[in-house]
């Protein structure tokens, strides 16, 4: 399965269940609606002028303003903007941009909308998605866990495979299917992972905050 195809499934995914949920639901994105959460992903794809303030904290007060202007706008126009894409000059435009960046955030962003509504489970994902999440998680995985205390191996629930994220002494495992632990490893704590380790080392790693 294409990086392509699974960011633009999730994207149309996200803007159905956004249609469904309307501007106001919760996420699990601390303080956003679902209303800031599509003026970000807005932000991000048209205003490279703002979108650095997303990465970077001193420009964080200027994004902050943009995404809140963006973030009055009409609804349906808000939720056609994100189903539509990147505008035609946006560097998300350029051949690949797609395809590297978008299969984690929107698959993350659409469970930030699902798992924010109550008696939310795990989606059953085709195996192409599966494969191409933990193949992201393979190159990603050590920036993800770099603030971890302790040594993180991944183990994929399904199939057994491994990747280590961050060698270290004592470690611990995080077992669970490939979105589960992308979840996890962005620090979303409603996901179906298991934690497995020495005792303090499981708690040292409960205690730490993960997220780009």
């Amino acid at each position: 399965m294409k990086a392509t195809d699974v960011a633009r499934q999730e994207r149309q995914e996200l803007c159905d269940l956004f249609l469904e949920v309307g501007p106001d639901a919760p996420t699990l994105c601390a303080g956003w609606t679902t209303r800031d959460l599509a003026a970000h992903l807005i932000v991000r794809e048209s205003r490279p002028d703002a979108a650095l303030g997303i990465l970077i904290k001193p420009l964080a007060g200027y994004a902050d303003s943009v995404q809140s202007k963006v973030a009055m706008r009409p609804w349906p126009e808000l939720v056609r903007d994100v189903r539509t894409g990147p505008p035609v000059l946006s560097p998300f435009r350029l051949p690949g941009a797609q395809g590297l960046a978008d299969p984690f955030e929107f698959a993350i962003h659409h469970e930030d909308v699902r798992r924010a509504q109550p008696g939310w489970s795990p989606r059953a994902l085709p195996v192409g998605e599966q494969d191409l999440l933990w193949q992201r998680l393979a190159r990603a995985g050590r920036l993800l866990a770099r603030t971890s205390p302790v040594g993180i191996a991944l183990r994929r629930g399904d199939t057994g495979e491994m990747i280590i994220a961050k060698p270290g002494n004592p470690s611990v495992t995080l077992i669970g299917e490939p979105l589960e632990l992308v979840l996890r490893l962005y620090g979303r704590r409603e996901c179906v992972v298991d934690v497995e380790g020495p005792e303090d080392a499981v708690a040292r790693f409960e205690s730490a905050r993960f997220g780009v």
